[in-house]
């Protein structure tokens, strides 16, 4: 089943020799559980295309339809992780994740657990009166896929989450979000400029050149679970480096 449909999407941004496109025409669907990586080079549009969905910017012309039903962009249950964690400094991580469940509209009675147990499923049970500032990077990423995770969304959001972390911590970042992934049934939009994290992560990846068009789509052929440092997983890596190179870079 199709859990997120984009159809013809276009957007324009007002630049100094006039209008800007960033993509026109565009169409993605990602199916129901299903996680699709989309790369590209920089200024492409990814990023913007994942704001469009979350709603943060306006599509010019397109349909977002959402479980076979058209949508306005936003309005229907997703988490968003960002290249940076975006947390509250004036706030702990458990009140960070409790100002996104308000925002969602969670009920305040199921706070609480709901605090409780992403915190413990991200390996941070004994952080949530910590602030931000007495965080690592890597733990401060972490509360930030927990609050996303805490909404319950049917669609997860990642733009580059794990491209500010050292090797060891981005290793086990991605480790985590395959094992809450699995557990959670969401869909997940992911961007990254990281061929090896994409064949990792993803089920799909959609690849983007530098006109914002959607120029190649290739299912990922291995079965789950993945060794990260899998031969067959390196070469596949560098078969899509080879094939796609001028237009990632």
């Amino acid at each position: 089943m199709t859990r997120l449909r984009i159809n013809g999407a276009t957007k324009r941004f007002e630049g100094v020799d006039g209008p800007l496109t960033v993509f026109e025409g565009l169409d993605l669907v990602i199916g129901d559980g299903e996680f699709v990586t989309v790369m590209g080079p920089s200024g492409c549009g990814k990023t913007t295309l994942l704001n469009a969905v979350a709603g943060v910017v306006d599509l010019d012309t397109g349909t977002i339809e959402f479980g076979g039903e058209p949508v306005e962009p936003g309005a229907f249950p997703f988490g968003y992780v960002f290249q940076e964690p975006r947390l509250l400094e004036w706030r702990t991580a458990g009140q960070n994740i409790a100002f996104a469940l308000e925002a969602a509209g969670v009920d305040a009675s199921e706070h609480d657990r709901r605090i409780r147990t992403w915190l413990e499923r991200v390996g941070l049970a004994d952080e949530r009166d910590s602030y931000p500032r007495q965080l690592s990077g890597g733990q401060r990423q972490r509360v930030g896929l927990a609050r996303a995770l805490a909404v319950g969304p049917e669609l997860l959001l990642m733009d580059e989450p794990f491209s500010s972390l050292d090797a060891v911590t981005a290793r086990n970042a991605r480790r985590n979000l395959l094992d809450l992934w699995a557990d959670t049934g969401a869909s997940v939009f992911f961007v990254t400029h990281d061929v090896h994290e994409a064949v990792v992560l993803s089920d799909r990846i959609v690849f983007m050149n530098g006109d914002g068009d959607v120029f190649e789509a290739v299912t990922v052929p291995h079965d789950r679970p993945r060794e990260f440092d899998d031969p067959a997983l390196r070469e596949t890596e560098a078969e899509l480096t080879r094939t796609f190179f001028e237009e990632l870079e």
